[in-house]
């Protein structure tokens, strides 16, 4: 029963990623290199400053995908409108995605604990602890698996800023962490440049091919756990 609650939860995380790959699809330029009309996302206002002030293409969408809220989801567009090649604009923009993650993982303890002595700091970072909290309830059920969903999913307020605070808050390994994020961050990549290529066609392929790769994760997950199980009721019985 416990088990197939389970499936049914991490199906119900599935169906949200898949609408979240959709819905991002509408805001995403159809095809390498076409400007947007009407609506201007945050991402493209930031690389208008950035690129009048100067700075290579490269660097911006570098920048873009190391800021929190936009990450990659707005750095991958970004490139695809100046015209980058897809892989660097991929590249640049996982490097740039994964940048803040150990300094996160690293030191918010010690500038929270810090920062919370004074009034305006513990009122920001109770704020911050708690909204992060309330959306890290499927993660500290499913670690490895929850957090790389977690990561993975185009929707705002999800990615590797949050993703880190949330494995912050819950206490997991340094490394544990990073090879969850980066796992989300891939797939997250990965479904940013097929829908800045391909579009709603790519929406559905993302959206399926994730759905493959979680599913198989899940399979794998369920599998250990049952082994598990079975190697811990002989030695229950011995003892």
């Amino acid at each position: 029963m416990t088990r197939m609650w389970r499936c049914m939860t991490i199906g119900l995380l599935l169906a949200v990623l898949f609408a979240g790959t959709v819905v991002w699809a509408a805001d995403v330029p159809q095809a390498a290199g076409e400007e947007s009309h009407g609506h201007v996302s945050t991402a493209e206002r930031i690389a208008r400053t950035l690129r009048g002030a100067g700075l290579p293409d490269a660097w911006v969408v570098f920048l873009i995908s190391s800021l929190p809220i936009v990450e990659l989801r707005g750095s991958i567009p970004v490139g695809h409108i100046f015209q980058m090649n897809p892989v660097t604009v991929f590249v640049l923009s996982v490097v740039g995605n994964m940048v803040p993650v150990p300094l996160i993982l690293l030191f918010l303890g010690p500038v929270s604990n810090f920062c919370m002595r004074f009034p305006a700091g513990k009122k920001f970072f109770d704020w911050l602890f708690t909204r992060t909290r309330r959306k890290s309830a499927d993660i500290e059920k499913y670690e490895t698996l929850g957090l790389t969903i977690f990561v993975a999913i185009p929707l705002p307020a999800t990615g590797a800023w949050t993703g880190a605070m949330a494995a912050f808050l819950l206490g997991m390994s340094f490394r544990h962490a990073m090879v969850s994020i980066l796992m989300g961050v891939l797939i997250a990549g990965i479904i940013m440049t097929v829908l800045s290529l391909m579009g709603w066609l790519g929406a559905i392929v993302a959206g399926v091919v994730l759905i493959a790769i979680v599913f198989g994760g899940m399979v794998r997950w369920l599998k250990q756990e049952e082994a598990a199980e079975i190697n811990e009721k002989p030695a229950s019985r011995d003892a």
